[in-house]
């Protein structure tokens, strides 16, 4: 395994790797890499790729090297960027519901730590895990803030990262915690509202593409049909 890390580092440069690394561990359960695993997985399938497309098309050795440089970037677009860009979607619509049961249960009258325990207990959801892991860091005597500020680290979501980051700051100042999420609730209302009516603004284009490649066809078949026939005939 040693080896193999070296091998990695020649080709890599630690910028590169650190960027992977992290990504890779915003992914958590996601993805089945590890940063030494992607980048040989990465280089072997580019390089079979590379050999492939020469020994199958009369002129390969002219189309493998686009091909392949296409290859090594779709692969970490798929494998990376796609699965990362598809957790933060998720997250993002399941962080509004869980922060509303946050402030509820703050509202209660319990401070933030127990807030989130009782919140995480009764919200099943990625978002939640998530932070279920980081209050579990606190039984290896991180304190509170610690643990959230290594989750903000972890999260590929900026919108999160926000929000988690105003809740420190909040709690580290001593300010009202729910005035804060107060705030970023109706923020995330918003952004919700936004996303629906983006999707629903998307649906006449859909219809339009369906219609295109479906009906308007079958109209001039049932249309011209007849002529078709008759001239063939």
């Amino acid at each position: 395994m040693k080896s193999k890390a070296q091998f990695i580092k020649k080709i890599y440069s630690a910028k590169e790797l650190k960027e992977i690394e992290f990504k890779l561990k915003c992914l958590g359960n996601d993805t089945k890499f590890n940063v030494t695993t992607f980048c040989l997985y990465r280089i072997i399938t580019t390089i079979l790729v590379f050999v492939l497309t020469i020994l199958l098309f009369d002129s390969g050795y002219i189309y493998a090297p686009f091909i392949t440089i296409a290859y090594y970037y779709l692969f970490y677009y798929i494998n990376i960027t796609k699965k990362i860009t598809n957790k933060n979607r998720r997250l993002e619509h399941q962080a509004l519901y869980f922060f509303e049961i946050l402030t509820l249960t703050l509202e209660s009258g319990r401070n933030l730590e127990n807030a989130l325990i009782v919140t995480c207990d009764n919200v099943d959801s990625e978002i939640s895990e998530e932070f279920k892991k980081a209050l579990n860091e606190m039984r290896f005597g991180k304190s509170l803030i610690e643990a959230l500020n290594d989750l903000k680290e972890k999260m590929s979501s900026d919108i999160i990262g926000n929000i988690i980051l105003n809740i420190i700051q909040t709690n580290r100042f001593g300010n009202s915690i729910l005035d804060t999420l107060y705030n970023e609730v109706d923020f995330l209302r918003q952004k919700e509202l936004l996303t629906v009516k983006e999707q629903i603004n998307k649906i006449p284009n859909k219809v339009s593409i369906i219609s295109v490649l479906f009906i308007v066809p079958l109209i001039l078949v049932l249309i011209l049909g007849p002529y078709l026939i008759e001239f063939i005939s």
